[in-house]
């Protein structure tokens, strides 16, 4: 008798988790993809791109964080001399169809919105059918916020070059694509919160260095010039453009004006601060999907 009873509890219990668990929705599988162009300098990606990745993963428990790079020609090249393989966006995506994946939310590690972060999006609303909820999250420099948030940051990374006799000098990539205004807007909000003594260019379009070099001798007071790149990884261009010692490169044409160079190697995604806007980024996204 006392075995039945038993038995009939057991079974009451389980009917009772059973009932528990019916009104509960199964979101399955759930994945935060974050994109980015790639480096081929082992330890700029993992102080950067992988600090931006471990911050995700840490602020969203919840979610597996995956990685990808739009660059092949860095794919191809980790994987041919180091053995890393990189998922292109096409087979990230591909792998998060194939193991069931039903909330995908995708997270750049662009700078803008420019013609990679447009690629990605075309790429992802052909995927968006496959997935019950998918989102593509907003680049570091969207809104005005994001914007004195940078400023903040870079200005508090360099406060101790910061001394009145030094330019302080970011280097950004630079692009044809409407989004290149952002260097501009870099520049303006810099010498609205005061700082005017640092200065923002790029390596494919405007600002150029020229423009930099003529806009930090009219100063007149300069002894010495920090560059440094505003970029997410400390990669080729910061290593070569940036620099290396050719007669092109950032670093040389400033010491023919007669400078002092100091060249910091650090990408943008090394400080913690621009980490947290990417975060901050990744929540909107994920708060956009709803329940």
């Amino acid at each position: 008798m006392k075995k039945k009873m038993v038995t009939l509890m057991t079974m009451l219990m389980l009917g009772a988790l059973l009932l528990a668990g019916c009104g509960k929705k199964d979101e399955g599988k759930k994945v935060i993809l974050v994109v980015s162009f790639g480096t081929s300098y082992n330890d700029s990606r993992d102080a950067t791109i992988g600090a931006i990745e471990n911050a995700i993963t840490k602020a969203f428990p919840d979610y597996e964080v995956r990685r990808a790079f739009t660059s092949q020609i860095i794919i191809d090249k980790l994987k041919e001399r180091d053995g890393l393989e990189i998922d292109n966006v096409e087979e990230a995506l591909d792998r998060a169809v194939a193991d069931g994946v039903k909330t995908l939310v995708v997270q750049p590690t662009h700078l803008m919105d420019g013609y990679e972060y447009t690629d990605l999006a075309n790429a992802l609303a052909e995927y968006e059918p496959k997935f019950d909820k998918v989102v593509l999250g907003q680049p570091l420099l969207s809104d005005d916020e994001d914007f004195d948030q940078v400023v903040k940051a870079i200005t508090e990374h360099t406060a101790s070059y910061d001394d009145g006799e030094t330019a302080i000098c970011f280097m950004g990539h630079g692009t044809e694509a409407d989004s290149n205004t952002i260097y501009g807007k870099m520049q303006e909000k810099l010498t609205q919160a005061g700082y005017a003594n640092y200065y923002v260019g790029t390596v494919e379009d405007e600002p150029s260095l020229d423009d930099v070099i003529a806009a930090v001798n009219a100063n007149g007071s300069y002894q010495k010039v920090v560059l440094e790149p505003l970029m997410v990884v400390a990669g080729d261009h910061a290593n070569n453009d940036m620099a290396g010692d050719e007669d092109d490169s950032w670093k040389t044409s400033f010491e023919k004006e007669g400078y002092e160079v100091e060249c910091l190697l650090e990408g943008l995604g090394q400080i913690s601060a621009i980490q947290e806007v990417y975060v901050a980024h990744t929540k909107e996204a994920i708060d956009s999907l709803g329940n």
